[in-house]
This record gives structure tokens, C-alpha cells and sequence, in this order.
């Protein structure tokens, strides 16, 4: 592909989702403070989802409304869609609440803004982000949710990625954000030369995310123009270590030069935005806005005090057109009959089981 076919993509892209966050964190705008009769709806409704403790897979929001919370889900909702991309919610208190509780009130929320899907090849539509081992990213087997080093920019496999913060660490641990068409902005201010090959089908290492993957890698581009919407699905460290395996196809130096460039990028001062990450919080960012990476951590010796934040992805219905094959698009939703292939022993479908870390999981 050459810049010559691409001459609608030869111009920045403008619009709210092209932040810079020296700029953005000088507002609150992008924060929603839930207020006391929120707050106070969400407990009620995730204790009665807690004691229902209904099968994940058929969990229905209309089964669990929230008139109160509503208009802030509208919010959030166009947020993600049509502004910024991303969205903080404070005000839970994840501190005073039991962890089930907590996954309950976030799970609830989730239903209302989308569909659960499936996190890994056992099923479950939550994922920990708590450290279980001492590996580095730099180990072949360390699975980022489970370690304590610093993560690189990336996309999740989802419409739309949720975390909510249990327990912070005792230091570092900050999430950071990045807009995805700042930096497709970037790329074109400093090399558009490599631009278009930002639109052409990359190779990603798959078991490095899950080591239950059905297969090594998987392939998308990194940007897709669809539609006259942009949207970004990236991840530079996925990416090198694919070229692992002697059956992708080996890079070319322009490559090469791209990632380094989008490296570069993600390190620029005021580009990126770093948030302060409180227990209770819940951050909510359409996965094709921006990039998301965290700082490395020290945790609490204590293993109760440890870091620890519950994930969900979501399935949203927002219209959005994407190139075909854009995104980890191999990943299925939680209703498919891959549920039946997981074994009885090790299914977790009800909140009271999946509120809970596996501990013997990506080790």
C-alpha cells in the first residue's frame, strides 16, 4: 500500500478524540463523581445481584435496572462513543465493600453498557489484574495481568475495556491513556512515509496474552479508516514478539523503523495522560480511542493489601464501522458453545465464583 492510495488519510484527524493529556489534565470534565443517591443504588442493586448470584452468561440488565444511575450511564456512554473515549467514575467504596460486592456493583454496570465477554479459554468474563509472580514482561511466559513490571501501550480484544480498582499499590501502578489518533497525528507529522503501513494486516503474539490461546498469534492492522471514523488497535511489544515464531513472517526494516517510531511516541512528554487511580474507581474506555499502559509497582507485603483491579470487556453495540479483520477479532463472545469445551472443574460462571482471583492462573 502506498501513500498514494490513501490520499483521505494524508491530513491529521480532529475531533474530541484527538486529545493531548498535558491538556485534558488540567480538567474534570472527563471525571463523573457519582452522587450519594447513586452510590447508594448501586449497593443495593449489586447486594441483590450478589445474593441472586444468576449464571453470567444469561445476565440481563433489565433485571437489574438503575433509574438513578441512567442518565450518568448515558454519559458515560457518549462519552466513549462520541467524545474523548474514555471516562473516570469515582465515588464506589470499594474499601468498605466486600470484593464480591465490588465485582458485583462493576458487573451490573457492565451489563448496562454493553455485553460481557469472555477473557481467556476457560470462560471468564472477568479478569484479575493482580500480581501472582515476580516475572518481567521480558519473560516469554509473564502474562501482564500477573506481574508487578511496567506494561507497554496496547489495545484489549473488546469494544470496550473497564477496570475497577480494589486496592491500589503501595507505589506506582498509575494507568496511563494515549489517544490513538494523536498518535496517528504523530506518526504523520514526523514520517508520513510510514503512515499507510500502519493500515496493513500486522502479526500479534496471542499466547503472550493468553497461554490458554488456541493459537500463537493472530493478525489485524493497526489502524482502520472506515466510514470517515478512525480507530486504533496497537501494540509494539505484542508485535516484536511475535517475529518469535519462525512460522510469522519476518518484518521489514520500514516496520521495524514504524514501531520504533510509535515507541518514541508513546514516551513524548504531554502526549499520554496519567491518572490517579483510587479504590472505588472504575475507568471506561472504548478500546479503539486510545491506548492504555500502567507504570511498574511495589505492592504491600501483606497479600490483602495487594494491588488489585477487576477487568471487564465489553461488546457495545455504538455503530462504529471498522475494517474488516480489525482488532483480536478471533475472540468470541460469552454465549458461544466454547462455554461447553471448558471443564466442569474449572468453570467459573456465577459472581460468587469470579470475584475471586485464580491463583493458580498465569503463573
Amino acid at each position: 500500500m502506498s501513500i498514494a492510495t490513501l490520499p483521505h488519510l494524508l491530513r491529521p484527524i480532529t475531533g474530541p478524540a484527538a486529545w493531548r493529556g498535558d491538556q485534558i489534565a488540567k480538567q474534570a470534565d472527563w471525571i463523573y463523581r457519582l452522587s450519594d443517591e447513586e452510590v447508594a443504588e448501586l449497593e443495593t442493586v449489586g447486594t441483590e445481584f450478589l445474593r441472586d448470584d444468576p449464571d453470567l452468561r444469561f445476565a440481563q440488565a433489565e433485571d437489574y435496572p438503575l433509574p438513578r444511575v441512567a442518565e450518568g450511564l448515558r454519559r458515560w456512554g457518549h462519552a466513549m462513543d462520541n467524545g474523548r473515549g474514555f471516562v473516570l467514575v469515582r465515588g464506589l467504596k470499594s474499601d468498605l465493600y466486600s470484593d464480591a460486592l465490588s465485582a458485583s456493583i462493576f458487573y451490573v454496570l457492565g451489563l448496562h453498557l454493553g455485553e460481557p465477554m469472555r477473557q481467556n479459554e476457560l470462560g471468564d468474563s472477568f479478569d484479575h489484574v493482580i500480581a501472582t509472580t515476580n516475572k518481567l514482561m521480558s519473560d516469554p511466559d509473564a502474562l501482564s495481568s500477573r506481574t508487578r513490571d511496567r506494561l507497554n501501550f496496547h489495545s484489549d480484544s473488546s469494544d470496550v475495556v473497564a477496570l475497577m480498582c480494589l486496592r491500589g499499590a503501595k507505589n506506582g501502578g498509575a494507568s496511563i491513556l494515549i489517544s490513538g489518533a494523536t498518535i496517528y497525528n504523530e506518526v504523520l507529522r514526523r514520517r508520513p512515509d510510514l503512515a499507510p503501513l500502519l493500515f496493513q494486516p500486522w502479526h500479534y503474539d496471542w499466547y503472550k496474552q493468553d497461554h490458554s490461546a488456541p493459537a500463537r498469534y493472530y493478525t489485524s492492522p493497526m489502524c482502520s479508516y472506515a466510514g470517515g471514523v478512525f480507530s486504533m488497535y496497537a501494540g509494539s511489544s505484542m508485535i516484536r514478539s511475535a517475529q518469535q515464531y519462525p512460522e510469522v513472517p519476518r518484518m521489514t526494516a520500514q516496520q521495524f523503523e514504524l514501531l520504533d517510531l510509535l515507541d518514541e511516541i508513546f514516551l513524548e512528554p504531554g502526549l499520554p495522560i496519567e491518572m490517579d487511580f483510587r479504590p472505588g474507581d472504575i475507568q471506561w474506555l472504548l478500546n479503539y480511542t486510545a491506548l492504555h499502559s500502567r507504570t511498574a509497582y511495589e505492592d504491600y507485603a501483606e497479600p490483602r493489601l495487594r494491588r488489585h483491579l477487576l477487568r471487564l470487556w465489553l461488546k457495545r453495540d455504538t455503530n462504529r464501522p471498522l475494517t474488516e479483520g480489525f482488532g483480536r477479532n478471533v475472540v468470541k463472545k460469552r454465549d458461544e458453545d466454547r462455554d461447553d469445551a471448558v471443564p466442569p472443574e474449572l468453570a467459573r460462571f456465577h459472581i460468587s465464583q469470579i470475584c475471586y482471583p485464580r491463583l493458580d492462573w498465569g503463573l
